[in-house]
């Protein structure tokens, strides 16, 4: 079967299961190396090069979403299966997904005179959470009492 960027998928290996089961655990984004951490704490022998090129492989099957945050390459597990994008804490990588707007991706294309072949849109900012944390945290750094 062939993957999203034309390769061959690779085979079905124990490693594969298991960087899949490890990724289906997180809620939110994690990078290569917090899940090779999670999958070493688990007892599985498994190296971080290998780690990297399952959740890869994944992501170009379409079975694990990928985006940058903080200058790392960041995966979560594809829950649904369709088109979609997120909302993403840069502070705590909280993600929320939401509706794809596919209209709007249109009209702009088609103002400037371009079809849509493909598109992704990851919004970036702070989370509820992690923006009253911000409001707590004074210029020194130290948390103040509210």
């Amino acid at each position: 079967m062939l993957g999203r960027t034309g390769r061959r998928g690779s085979q079905h290996t124990w490693q594969k299961d298991a960087v899949l089961s490890a990724l289906s655990n997180c809620d939110d984004f994690v990078s290569a190396q917090d899940l090779y951490r999670i999958l070493s704490e688990d007892g599985q022998g498994i190296g971080l090069s290998t780690v990297y090129r399952q959740l890869n492989a994944l992501a170009d099957d379409g079975r694990a979403d990928t985006i940058h945050l903080n200058d790392q390459q960041m995966f979560r597990i594809c829950k649904d299966g369709e088109h979609h994008h997120h909302l993403v804490c840069e502070n705590c990588g909280k993600t929320v997904e939401i509706e794809p707007p596919e209209e709007w991706v249109r009209n702009i294309a088609e103002e400037h005179g371009f079809s849509v072949i493909s598109h992704t849109l990851e919004v970036f900012g702070l989370c509820p959470e992690c923006q009253q944390l911000q409001k707590r945290i004074d210029g020194s750094g130290k948390v103040t009492d509210d």
